[in-house]
């Protein structure tokens, strides 16, 4: 599996969540609403997830295989990072 574009909607809210995140696989098929949090250990990404009746948040669409987790992870924390660098260098112009 191929995550072939990464697009990230920060958000400026002052709490845990720091963006959104989409993610496209393989050119064919586009995951959206990921979340990037700002966790007790770090930031990590959440995968898209809906509030049930009982109140529990369940996840819409996630992978199955421990490595595809860690892969859309650091690929999507890498793009977050660079949007960071980017929008700090536009700031200093």
């Amino acid at each position: 599996m191929e995550i072939t574009e990464v697009r990230i909607r920060k958000v400026d809210e002052g709490g845990k969540l720091k963006a959104f995140a989409s993610i496209t696989i393989e050119g064919e098929f586009v995951v959206h609403d990921l979340k990037i949090i700002d966790g007790a250990k770090g930031l990590f990404v959440a995968m898209p997830s809906r509030k049930g009746k009982d109140g529990e948040y369940k996840d819409i669409a996630h992978p199955i295989v421990t490595k595809t987790r860690q892969e859309i992870q650091k690929k999507v924390l890498t793009e977050f990072e660079q949007s960071d660098n980017i929008q700090n260098e536009s700031e200093e112009y």
